[in-house]
Order: structure tokens, then sequence, then C-alpha cells
């Protein structure tokens, strides 16, 4: 009889979701899917309120990367104005985000990945989270708060805040930095740009360590999409859009993000909130479930065995594999060292672990360059405008990847339209492949041990999904697994936590 098994919520993400692994007869995995179950709607909800407040509006849709919607939600005011921001309101906007990027990477390497990645994925669950490494690996968990502390205090000395900064506004900022909190930055930089090294020199390490996840965890070719500077050096603030293929080659041309509607389309799925977007140039658009994709014709389209047309990655690894270089002397060495080691686009999701700790250095190197720039405290921070046109498109990267607002006003400024595309989103499809390919290497038949059940999951964490973000929860909820025959007969059930 076949059987499908149910983990239900997936632990130690931002959100709440269940992977469902489907067996057939003989026990073998024939499939698997990533379920997202929360709902939220900020596109209907939002439609009525004043362009000006949707930065500040739109942060609440997270409480882990409010920065990334408050500054992408500010950029589309500034389409819709039609103004440029004073330089020295662009250069904080980069220096909020890098904070943000390095806040959140710390998180998810430290708190949410390093359980399974330094304690192993089959240890003990009571165990395996951040207290166990505080336990275990105290100097791990120390570097690793220093670090999201660090980009915490980074966004707060700008915003006045942590968490929901209303602060980058339509035309500019609200603020600048002033020199005291500057100089308090300055003072722990070398510690923080320390941490990232060591952590950095420890990746080849924790490869050699895990073998079979390195091989097992979403290694399929795809394409890669996100912002690059014209340079080509690593982007997370502005720059074009670009998409390579599996073997590092340009996808089409380089394109403006506000045409970003004319290479990505989205499509529904009945058992999801989560949309998948997909490259509209290759097939046409993705399948939705039960149907088969067509054969491949290109790098990145769909395989043989029925993946979805047009899948592309977003977000650390995208990013790293797009760039020609850093732009920053530690960053580009790891970068080089990690070619050397994996090839100019490593294909396997592992590697986002790795590409996250290479745009830590990054963002460490960029940052400490700012904390010095004399220039923002030159001028004015923001330049005022009326309505001006009545769309406005704003794209920044989130830590997660490429993060669209694409907004539609009235003749007040009024909102009335309103699409969000989030980097989880944008990884939709890859994520359900993962989890796929995951299940077929590590369960055997109906009794799936607890190490299996964990690799599914951490196939997941490996992407960082933010799913209040994707799906517009708080707190997590006990492993449910729920072995079901293919009629929804409850054979096992198996409750963790």
């Amino acid at each position: 009889m076949a059987k499908s098994i149910l983990i239900d919520p997936v632990t130690r993400i931002e959100g709440h979701a269940k992977i469902t692994v489907r067996l057939d007869d003989a026990g073998v995995v024939q499939d698997a899917r990533f379920h997202v179950t929360e709902f939220r709607g900020f596109e209907a909800f939002c439609r009525g309120r004043s362009v000006y407040e949707m930065p500040a509006l739109t942060a609440r849709t997270c409480g882990i990367c409010p920065v990334s919607h408050v500054l992408t939600g500010a950029k589309a005011g500034d389409a819709i104005l039609g103004v440029t921001p004073p330089p020295a309101a662009l250069r904080l906007r980069r220096m909020m985000n890098l904070g943000q990027i390095l806040q959140s990477h710390a998180l998810s390497f430290f708190h949410l990945s390093a359980p399974d990645l330094l304690l192993g994925f089959d240890s003990d669950p009571a165990q395996r989270n951040v207290f166990g490494l505080i336990e275990q690996t105290p100097e791990v968990a120390r570097r690793g708060i220093r670090m999201r502390r660090f980009g915490q205090e980074v966004i707060a000395s700008l915003g006045d805040r942590k968490i929901h900064p209303a602060w980058a506004v339509p035309g500019g900022v609200r603020a600048g930095i002033d020199r005291a909190a500057r100089e308090r930055l300055l003072a722990e930089f070398e510690t923080i740009q320390h941490d990232a090294r060591w952590a950095w020199a420890r990746y080849g390490e924790i490869v050699d360590a895990h073998p079979e996840e390195v091989e097992a965890f979403g290694t399929f070719p795809s394409l890669f999409m996100g912002l690059v500077a014209r340079s080509g050096d690593w982007e997370h603030h502005e720059g074009l859009l670009r998409f390579i293929d599996a073997d590092g080659n340009r996808y089409g041309e380089d394109f403006a993000p506000e045409r970003y509607d004319e290479f990505i389309g989205e499509v529904s799925d009945a058992d999801t909130y989560l949309k998948s977007p997909y490259h509209l140039g290759a097939q046409g658009r993705a399948p939705i479930s039960g149907e088969r994709a067509a054969p491949a014709t290109s790098q990145g389209d769909a395989s043989a065995n029925g993946e979805a047309p047009g899948t592309y990655r977003v977000g650390p690894l995208a990013r790293i594999n797009l760039a020609e270089r850093m732009g920053s002397p530690l960053a580009d060495a790891a970068l080089a060292e990690f070619r050397d080691e994996f090839g100019r686009v490593p294909q396997g999701s592992f590697h986002y672990h790795g590409a996250r700790l290479i745009e830590v250095l990054a963002a460490v190197e960029r940052l400490g360059e700012l904390l010095e720039d004399p220039e923002l405290d030159e001028g004015p921070l923001r330049a005022e405008a009326g309505i001006n046109h009545l769309r406005g498109v704003g794209v920044s990267e989130a830590p997660r990847g490429t993060l669209f607002h694409d907004y539609r006003v009235d003749e007040h400024g009024l909102i009335t339209g309103v699409r969000m595309i989030i980097a989880t989103g944008h990884n939709n499809l890859a994520m359900n492949r993962t989890v796929s390919q995951i299940a077929k290497a590590f369960v055997q038949g109906p009794e799936v041990s607890e190490g299996a059940l964990n690799r599914i999951e951490a196939g997941i964490r490996a992407y960082d999904p933010c799913l209040s973000c994707s799906t517009h929860a708080i707190g997590q909820m006990p492993l449910v697994v729920r072995v079901e025959s293919a009629q929804g007969e409850l054979l096992n059930e198996v409750v963790r936590g």
C-alpha cells in the first residue's frame, strides 16, 4: 500500500510549514513536497494606504528582515516620486542593508544551522539547538552572537531601533548617523572582522564532515538570479538584474529591475500558500502539482525526470555565483578559495552556508569603509517631490535573496495595487526539488529515522526561508510526523518536542 510521511511543522525556520514524503507500494520514495501553511495577505490590506506609509507598513511583514522591506518600499516610493535620493542617503541605506545582511546571516548560520553542521545531523534532538551549541561549542556561539549584535547595532544606530525602523522614506532617509555611534561601531570593528574570518576558515571542515549531505542537499543544475553591479561586482542594493545558467553563462540580457515582470512569472499551487516564480523564457511557465514538465531545452529548464522548467535560485549562493568578484579583499580571497574547491558555479544548495560566510566577510569589509566615509555627513538626506508616476518598482537584495515591491497608486499617492515577490518565493521550486532529492537519498521504507527527517528539514533550512514574508505566526510548534496510506489512513504518528 502506498504511503506518505508528513513532517508538520518544519522547525528552526521563520514561520510554519510542513513536508510530505510520498512512498510507493514498495516503500520507495517517489516524491516530496514542501507546503507553506500560513497566509497573511499584505498585498490586499495595503490598498488605500499612502505610498509614504509603505516602507514602515511593509516592514511589519516580518520581524527577521524588516529592514529589507523598509528599503525596498522606499525605493518603490523613489520611483513613484521620480527622484534619486541624495548621495549621503544612498550610502546610509546601503549601510543599513549591510547591517541587515550581517545580522540575518549570523542568525541563520550560527543559531539555526550550526546545531546540525557542528553537532551532527544524527545528534540528540534535545541538544541539537542553539542551547546545545552554547554548551558544547561556546566559542562558536559567542562569535555568532557577537556578529549578530553588531549588525543589529548598525541598524539601530541609523533607525533608532533594531526591528521595524521607520527610517527610509520615499526620496531618502529621515536621519543620518551621529559620530558617537560611528565611534562605538568602529571600536568593535576589528573584533567582528576577526570573527568573520574565523568562521569562514572553518567552512572546509564542515564540508569534509558531511560528504553525503553536500551531495544530496539540492545538487542539480538551475538558473541563478540576483542583482549585480554594472562592473560585475557583488551587489546588494542597486545595479542590474542578471540570470545565469548552470555553467555560469548569462541567460539573456542584464536588465533594469523595473522590467522584472518581462522575465519572471508566478504560478499558484493548491497545496501551499507560497507561489512559485519561474523564468518566463524557459518553457513559458512552471507546472502545477500533478503535471509533468516538458523536456529540457536549455540549462535551467526541465530535466528529463519532470522537474519544473524555469527553476532558478536566489540568495547568497546565487549572488556569489553571479558576481565576477566580491569587490573587497577578504571576501575576494574567500570567493577564490570557494571556486577553487567547488567550481565556478557550485550547484549544491548545501553551499548556501559557505556563501553566507563569504557575504558576511563582504558585509563587514564594506561596513568598515562606510563607517570611515566622511561623505556620510555631507549634504541633504532627502529629495522632495510630489506624485510623478503611477507605478513604482523597488528591488533590493534581502539576506535570503532578491526582494520586489511593485506599487501602483492614484494621483493622490494612495495605493491601488501591490505585488510583492519575496526571496523565499523565488526559491520555492528549488526547495521542492531539494526535499525530494534528500528524501530519496535518506529515506528507506515507511520507518524513517529521526536523522533522516532532520536532513529533510535541513535541506529547507539551507535556503533560510522566511515564510511570513513570502506568504503574507509566531513561535514554534512541536514536530509531528504522520505516516499515512494513499487513502489517508493514519498508520503511525510520532510527536517530537
